[in-house]
Parts: structure tokens; sequence; C-alpha cells
């Protein structure tokens, strides 16, 4: 009898491929650190002094704005992130995981040596760290709901590329309800109807016709912008009454937002702000520790394997899908009521795709999402306090932050994330 030989056990970081795809985060790492001590570091004039603003007079307690040298700040941030980059390639030298932490650690201290720089002399004028983490946690609502709906979509097999018109419908019904019966939180209420509509029609040409399904969400996307448009500059504008400014109070909580840093940034928001944090925890829960949870994601592993067991694939699919269109057009609320503005043409401006970046650097987790998104909105109220305090940075390249971001983080910091197994490929039985 021939004796087989047994399949090899070599270990995965073996492979000389996969070896040089593990060293691409200490090495852009090290590229930025480096970047960062140049440019923010030596860059900075000797002398010159940055202030920063942690506290607000209605905190239990204040604490007085503190003065740092800039240049000494810029660099001793800078090496620390430089540090953190060589510890990174250690840990790949040892086929070690460095953990979550060494990325945060990193990013705080490249903001901090670019807020030193940019602050520099610039007299009276104040960083605001807690209106910056404030900014960051309002801004990126709109990109943690859509990427909850690309989360929810691609974990079932479809690829949910409207999430962009799905936010624009609802900011738009959002708009048009709130008005037509003077109440917001009516408006909020309609979002998700608008996502919800968006996301069957998303779901009737992928699941039922087979139709691909990045092209059926290119599409969609055009058909909200021409739709909204349309009636924008017909039905609204005529109309005064239908697209009236309308705004949510800001709800906080007792004691908590009274806590300095962590209670305006966490506990002093409207309500669309603490349905984000619930959206957040039921869908943690839901798809990982539920009957539910795990029904989706083997829908979007092995459908075929699915269905033998008794799961109906494609009604899962049709469901997650309307669900997650009706998360991204709450989220699209934000724009409109939650934010106090009438609704204007393409105001979501891009909105969706970054959505899909923070879902793709999440991991279609939704605690990663979230993560990723607060990122990204962070890197959008940067840019909103570096223009206010006269960064030299010109204007054009600050409009440009939250998209550099964006595809920094997803070319970099993936790595080798995987997407369900059958996404986009459409079950016919």
């Amino acid at each position: 009898m021939t004796a087989v030989a047994p399949a090899s056990t070599a270990p995965l970081e073996d492979d000389p491929v996969v070896a040089a795809k593990r060293w691409r985060t200490p090495i852009i790492l090290a590229v930025v650190a480096l970047l960062s001590l140049v440019v923010f570091g030596l860059g900075s004039v000797a002398g010159e002094i940055t202030s920063f603003s942690i506290s607000r007079s209605t905190d239990f307690f204040t604490v007085d704005t503190f003065d740092l040298p800039s240049r000494t700040t810029a660099i001793v941030a800078s090496l620390v992130a430089l540090a953190l980059a060589a510890y990174s390639a250690w840990t790949v030298s040892q086929s070690r995981k460095a953990g979550w932490w060494l990325p945060v650690v990193f990013g705080i201290s490249i903001m901090f040596a670019l807020l030193a720089w940019a602050g520099a002399g610039r007299g009276a004028t104040d960083i605001q760290i807690t209106g910056l983490l404030t900014g960051a946690v309002v801004l990126s609502v709109p990109l943690v709901f859509g990427a909850l709906s690309g989360v929810v979509c691609e974990r079932s097999g479809i690829i949910n590329i409207a999430i962009e018109g799905q936010l624009l419908a609802g900011a738009f019904l959002a708009a048009v309800v709130g008005s037509a019966t003077g109440n917001a939180y009516i408006g909020l209420v309609a979002a998700p109807i608008a996502g919800a509509l968006v996301g069957m029609l998303l779901a009737l040409f992928t699941v039922k016709y087979w139709v691909n399904q990045i092209v059926v969400g290119v599409v969609l996307n055009v058909l909200v912008i021409g739709v909204t448009n349309f009636l924008f500059g017909t039905l609204l504008r005529e109309s005064g009454n239908l697209n009236k400014n309308l705004g949510m109070a800001d709800l906080p909580i007792p004691v908590l937002s009274k806590i300095p840093i962590i209670g305006p940034v966490l506990f002093d928001h409207n309500l669309l702000v603490y349905l984000m944090y619930i959206v957040v925890a039921i869908l943690s829960v839901m798809l990982f520790k539920s009957r539910w949870g795990l029904r989706v994601r083997a829908v979007g592993e092995h459908p075929t394997a699915a269905d033998t067991v008794g799961i109906k694939v494609n009604r899962t699919r049709v469901r997650n899908t309307i669900l997650g269109g009706a998360i991204a057009g709450l989220g699209g609320a934000f724009f409109t009521v939650a934010s106090g503005l009438a609704f204007g043409k393409e105001m979501t401006a891009g909105t969706g795709f970054i959505a899909l970046a923070a879902m793709i650097l999440g991991r279609w987790r939704p605690m990663g999402a979230l993560g990723a998104a607060v990122l990204f909105g962070f890197a959008i109220a940067l840019k909103d306090q570096l223009g206010i305090i006269g960064s030299p940075i010109p204007s054009q390249f600050l409009a440009m932050l939250p998209y550099i971001a964006t595809i920094f983080a997803v070319a970099g910091l993936v790595g080798h994330a995987r997407p369900p197994a059958a996404e986009g490929i459409p079950y016919k039985k």
C-alpha cells in the first residue's frame, strides 16, 4: 500500500509573498513617523508656543488652558510614533500581533505633532481638544449608519454600493416630512422609510433578476440624485414650507455629560447620536450571538449549505438589504433634521462611499465599522479645526483630508481582511 505524504503544515508566514505583505504596515508607519518628524518637528520654529484647551465651563471641574513648546512637542510626539513603528516591525519579525492599541496610540502621536505644529504662534487661538473629539463623534454619525448598512447587507451576500443614495433619500424625506409636520422627530421616523425603499429596489434587481450588484448600486445612486434634484428644483422651491430648517435639541445625560472631555464627547448629543450607540450595540450582539445572525452569516458565506438546512437564502438577503437601506436612511437624517439644516442638492457629498471604506476597514463588524467611521469623522473635524486656527496648510489640501485619510486607511491598514465568501454572487435556485 502506497503511503500518502501528508499535506504541508508549514505556517503561512513561510510563504515569501505573504511575508512581504506583512511588512506593509510597519513600513507605512515608519514613513509617516519620519515625515512627521521632518515636517512637524524640525519644520517648527524654535521658541513658539501652542495653546491647548480641554475643558468647558459647565464641567464638574475645569482644567486651565496650557501652553507647550511647539517644536519640542512635535519632535517628541514624532519620536514616539517612530518608536511604535519600530515596535510594529519587531512584532512582525517575531510573528506576533501588536494589538489594536498600537495604531490608536500611533495616530494620537501623529495628531499631537500636527496640532502642535499647526497651532504654533497663533496667539489667543487655542487648540480645542474637546471640541475636536466631539466633532469627530458627531460627524461620524452618517458614516456609522452607512457602514452598518453595508455590514448588514454584505454579511448576507449583497454588495451595497447604494449607501450614498440611501443616505440622500433619507435626508430628503426627513426634511420634507419634518417640515410638513413641523416636527423634526417625525422627520427622523420617516428617514429610514426612504432608505428602505431604495433597499427594496436594490434587492429586487440583485436577488430576483440577478443583475450585477455593483452596477445596480451605482445606478440607484444616480437615480436618487436625479430624483431629489428634480424635486428640490420644483416641489421644494415652490413650497418653502416643505424645506425648513428644523433641528433636534441636545439631550445631555445627567451627571455623565458633566465629566470633562468624556461628557461632552459621548453624553451631550441629540437623539440620533444615542440611536447610533443603540444600533451598534444591537447589531454587535445580534450578528454574532443570535440565531438570526448565524443564519445571516451562513447565507453570506455558503448559501448552498445554508439552503440544505432549511434557511431561505434569497428571502434572508431581501430582508437584510431592506433593513440595511433603512439603517442608512436613518443616518441620512443627520444632514437635515438632526443638524438643523434644510435639504440641499447632493448634500451627502460622497459620504456613502467613505462609509463603505469604514465598513471594509472595520472588517465587516459593527464595532470595527464604528471605530473606522469615528476615524474618518475625526479627519473631517480636524479639517474644520485647522481651518479655524488658521493653519498654514492650504485650504484645498484641508478639503482633501477626509478622502486622503480614507485612501490611506483602506490601502495601508486593512491588511488581509476577507469579505464574506458569497458576497456579490447571486443564489440561483
